[in-house]
């Protein structure tokens, strides 16, 4: 008898399918930290389930020609033979055609004309329609659980936080974020984004039973920071005033979110006032998250780095009292700062200058404490102002009345008291007076008295006090 199931004619659902395209390929396996820290935090997600997700109903035949996957997803390029309201289409290879939605060229970017190759990511295959469902490189999907593969775009619900980082939703299932995946700086309350939904990345994806499913923000935010800047390339320019957020406090300065691109703003262009160093000095005038105006001073794009500048967009307190700090006036301040060579004083907002130690007392000063305080208010006269260099010079003796030397009045006059400064001027000093005449001419009597007894011979050097007419033969 012949075997009949052998024989069988074969029908059309036993009919061999086309050669399947090999499953995605995961990205990058994560590092062994990583693997560590989503382990620990995923422990409590983790549940028993034995149900086994419905396969996919639409089987995707291969594609002929070189395979190219890129982040776990399979990427494809084709020639653009229809433009239409709400699709177009892409053709392969002969009776392999593809279709991706209008509207996912965004910010008004325009779908390419017909004739022009277009690189799409094949999404599932529509067997009824014997079409390739595509979607644009790094576009964001509505998840669905069939078609989850790593490295995939998806848009995610934050439910919630646990130690570890967000508790997710993505296509109906429990996800996790570590958070160190947030974002590219760390975030200390990551409570803010409890609602919110996310386009975050699948780094990791476990379908037995209900599901493990990891996901990362960071990488998606690296790469929109990226595109952004390339754009700011053309856009950004010295001299420009532009809004950025302040991202972190460094010791030297803050850096500024310019929209893609950081800028720092160096210590010494935050304020027109005396900053201190340090992180601490520099959070007194800015905090980070701070919406805030900065100036382009530098750009270097070769070098990644743009300078900005705050106190540039600020009134400069120099100019608004350049007519009241002049030479020679007399104005009051506070002690700001107390240093070994003498203290700063702060005259007006924003202006100090610099009492010297000498111009503190006409007496010999050996601390600037023995004299001042901080936060002392006291008078002082200005000795001078260099505008270019932004220096006042200050004195306080100045103001004091001025001791008189012992012995004579006046400046021709020394100062008492050893170690005392001399005041007087070359031509003072050299100018002739009555007590020098007398001394000059006591000099000249001594020279005189001396210049006879040397006349003695033998007995000036032999110490007897004899000359040659004492001697008798």
């Amino acid at each position: 008898m012949p075997d009949e199931t052998n024989n069988a004619p074969t029908t059309p659902s036993e009919t061999p399918s086309a050669p399947q395209t090999p499953a995605p390929e995961a990205p990058s396996s994560l590092t062994a930290e990583m693997d560590a820290e989503i382990e620990a935090a995923m422990a409590d997600l983790e549940e028993a389930g034995a149900a086994e997700p419905d396969p996919m109903q639409g089987k995707k035949p291969g594609i002929r020609g070189p395979r190219v996957v890129q982040g776990g997803r399979e990427h494809r390029t084709g020639k653009v033979v229809s433009v239409g309201a709400s699709d177009v289409f892409v053709e392969f290879g002969p009776k392999e055609l593809g279709v991706v939605e209008s509207n996912q060229w965004k910010d008004g970017a325009t779908p390419p004309p017909v004739g022009e190759e277009l690189e799409v990511v094949v999404q599932k295959f529509d067997s009824n329609e014997s079409i390739y469902i595509c979607v644009l490189p790094g576009a964001v999907q509505k998840a669905d659980w069939e078609m989850l593969v790593p490295g995939q775009i998806v848009e995610a619900r934050c439910t919630g936080t646990n130690k570890g980082g967000l508790e997710m939703e993505v296509a109906g299932h429990r996800a996790f974020m570590p958070a160190s995946q947030v974002d590219i700086d760390r975030i200390p309350d990551l409570s803010v984004y409890v609602g919110e939904k996310l386009n975050c990345q699948v780094q990791k994806l476990d379908k037995r039973g209900r599901g493990n499913i990891v996901l990362s923000r960071r990488d998606v935010v690296q790469a929109e920071r990226a595109k952004a800047a390339e754009g700011l390339k053309e856009a950004l320019k010295e001299g420009d005033t532009i809004e950025g957020t302040v991202r972190k406090i460094m010791d030297f300065g803050a850096f500024i979110d310019v929209g893609g691109v950081d800028g720092l703003v160096h210590i010494s262009d935050l304020t027109h006032d005396r900053v201190g160093h340090g992180a601490k000095a520099v959070a007194k005038h800015i905090s980070e998250g701070q919406k805030v105006r900065v100036q382009i001073l530098k750009l270097d794009w070769e070098s990644n780095r743009i300078s900005l500048g705050m106190k540039q967009l600020q009134a400069d307190p120099f100019e608004a009292v350049a007519s009241e700090i002049v030479e020679g006036a007399e104005v009051s301040g506070k002690v700001t700062k107390i240093t070994d060579f003498g203290a700063f004083v702060e005259v007006a907002p924003g202006i100090e200058g610099l009492v010297h130690i000498s111009e503190l007392d006409w007496k010999r000063v050996e601390k600037v404490e023995d004299v001042l305080r901080a936060d002392e208010v006291v008078q002082v006269k200005v000795l001078g102002v260099d505008p270019q260099s932004r220096k006042v010079s200050l004195s306080v003796k100045q103001l004091k009345e001025r001791p008189q030397a012992p012995g004579g009045g006046g400046r021709g006059g020394r100062k008492g008291g050893r170690g005392d400064r001399d005041e007087r001027t070359p031509e003072e000093i050299l100018k002739e007076t009555p007590q020098m005449r007398r001394m000059r001419e006591q000099a000249q009597a001594r020279e005189k008295q001396q210049g006879q007894k040397k006349g003695g011979g033998l007995g000036d050097s032999g110490g007897l006090g004899l000359g040659l007419g004492d001697l008798k033969l």
